[in-house]
């Protein structure tokens, strides 16, 4: 039993001093890392550093010119086309006088009549102003009529028949299209043309009319 109490303090030590000896190794290695790595950054010659020192510079001159573009038509926009939403809520305008101007025509009593023409002259002058005032902040009605379909600029509500229109041609406009610029403000509801439908008769009735005949 004293041997063997002996023994084991010796082995204690023999494992602590290895376990030492392979720290001490892998520091010195890590420190050979380190060592070589500063040679190689060493090694880069003044003429490479300026080179990567050029190209990191026109790298961020490059990001700013982008950035101070973006700026820019950032700020454009803003200013050719801040008032979208003010300029879509004042086509109500045009649109309620359109609607008095329906009401009135097709009111029986006031059909033939001098106050209804007065009324419809004054409804039409503010009408050409109110064109006037928007064309003035480059706001301008799309015109439609007699022209095809064009889902840029236009949206179909119905389709009418009409054989003396090509299929896709506006024949209607239900509510006016606006631009502003070069931007579609709200697009045009129209009426287009289609073929009138033709009528597929009864086999049976058709063969009945032959034979009566």
């Amino acid at each position: 039993m004293d041997k063997e109490q002996q023994q084991k303090p010796l082995e204690e030590q023999t494992a602590t001093s290895n376990a030492e000896e392979n720290n001490k190794g892998n520091a010195e290695t890590n420190d050979q890392a380190k060592t070589e790595k500063s040679k190689k950054e060493k090694e880069i010659s003044p003429e490479e550093k300026i080179i990567e020192l050029e190209d990191k510079l026109a790298r961020t001159f490059a990001e700013m010119e982008n950035q101070r573009r973006r700026f820019e038509k950032e700020k454009e926009d803003a200013f050719e086309y801040g008032g979208s939403s003010f300029a879509r809520e004042a086509l109500n305008l045009i649109d309620n006088l359109e609607r008095s101007k329906q009401v009135l025509e097709n009111d029986e009593k006031l059909k033939d009549t001098d106050a209804l023409k007065k009324i419809l002259e004054h409804l039409e002058i503010i009408n050409k102003d109110l064109i006037s005032i928007f064309t003035k902040n480059y706001i301008k009605p799309i015109e439609c009529l007699n022209k095809k379909l064009d889902p840029n600029f236009h949206q179909a509500m119905m389709e009418i028949e009409d054989d003396l229109k090509e299929p896709g041609t506006i024949v209607q406009e239900i509510q006016k299209g606006f631009m502003i610029k070069d931007r579609l403000l709200r697009p045009s509801l129209v009426g287009v043309s289609k073929k009138t439908e033709t009528k597929n008769e009864d086999p049976a009735e058709n063969k009945e009319n032959k034979d009566n005949n």
